[in-house]
């Protein structure tokens, strides 16, 4: 599958909803479920990932730090990140109205 990125991304549990917009966007995109690691320990996924050169994208702070000690390209995806990104596209749509 050619892709525009040329990024593959593994997909933890809590984001298999977002393969089709991860595609959308270009990537190839694999989900755990699809990998066969449903309920998998995070180390399974983790070296899944890294052997089949795909960057993990998770919320959990465990796969995120096995990721970092084995040298597998990751994404944590934080709460803080989440706010962060909300923030801004608040400000951006609403800032006039922020002002008043």
């Amino acid at each position: 599958m050619e892709t525009k990125s040329g990024l593959k991304l593994l997909l933890d549990e809590m984001y298999a909803g977002l393969k089709e917009y991860f595609e959308t966007l270009g990537y190839q995109v694999a989900t755990a479920q699809e990998a066969g690691l449903k309920a998998a320990k995070d180390r399974e996924v983790v070296e899944y990932a890294g052997k089949n050169g795909f960057v993990l994208v998770t919320q959990d702070q465990k796969p995120a730090e096995l990721a970092d000690l084995t040298d597998v390209k990751y994404i944590l995806v934080s709460k803080a990140m989440i706010a962060k990104i909300a923030d801004a596209e608040i400000k951006s749509k609403y800032s006039r109205q922020l002002l008043e």
